[in-house]
């Protein structure tokens, strides 16, 4: 999969040369293209940014360098078809749901913001605004990057155990549920019994318990949209019955 970032940072992005990412690269699993507007401006500045129109505070960036930069990343992939997102605070809240969609795409261009924000006509070259929750950043490479690793990691061949990208929190819609490693106890604290039982059957069930818990418990509004099967319900009502 291709990822193209326009950025005005492009330095930024060397992180993800590093650990599975840079891995993937390596690999050719993924590919990333990060270029600057300020290479396609026509001043010997390389002006992006100017004060707006009307008055105000802050600077904004001016259409025609990302324009030019989103025109030059489809000519290197040849024409073949990308989906432009701009990074900004008045986009839809990025979700696991946006990562498993955009992971299924061979292109995904990203758009960062910096300064007091985009000129308006920048919003029509691309095709979906996101973001990264309700606040504000000083640019959108953060959210890029974000972005990137949510979607890469859902990528065959990214990750060392492909079950990881399915056993977490928000991939079926709830919380993961606790987990332990060595030692036995810790500080006081001991590692559930049914977790060294070996029993399977058993394991299973306390995890989704305790995923539908902590999600009860912490994120009750995904419980509205999550698709809870009979047992689940189930294990919920045991939970609420709980002192």
């Amino acid at each position: 999969m291709r990822f193209e970032i326009v950025t005005l940072f492009p330095e930024l992005f060397d992180a993800l040369r590093t650990g599975l990412l840079g891995k993937a690269q390596d690999a050719g699993t993924i590919d990333v293209e990060a270029v600057t507007p300020r290479e396609f401006t026509t001043d010997r500045h390389r002006t992006v940014d100017d004060s707006p129109y009307g008055g105000g505070s802050g600077m904004v960036l001016m259409p025609g360098p990302f324009a030019e930069a989103l025109d030059h990343l489809d000519e290197a992939r040849g024409g073949n078809p990308t989906r432009r997102v701009l990074l900004t605070p008045q986009g839809a809240r990025f979700s696991q749901a946006h990562a498993r969609r955009f992971s299924e795409l061979e292109s995904l261009t990203l758009v960062c913001g910096r300064y007091e924000g985009f000129d308006e006509r920048i919003r029509g070259l691309v095709d979906e605004e996101v973001s990264l929750g309700d606040f504000v950043l000083l640019g959108g490479e953060a959210a890029a990057l974000a972005v990137i690793e949510a979607t890469a990691r859902l990528l065959p061949g990214v990750l060392g155990n492909e079950q990881s990208a399915t056993d977490e929190s928000h991939a079926e819609g709830l919380l993961e549920y606790p987990q332990y490693t060595r030692p036995e106890e810790f500080r006081g604290e001991k590692v559930p019994d049914v977790l060294r039982s070996g029993n399977h059957a058993a394991i299973a069930r306390w995890r989704r318990k305790e995923s539908l818990r902590r999600t009860l418990e912490r994120r009750p509004d995904l419980l509205e949209a999550a698709e809870l099967s009979k047992e689940d319900r189930e294990l919920l009502e045991e939970i609420r019955a709980e002192p």
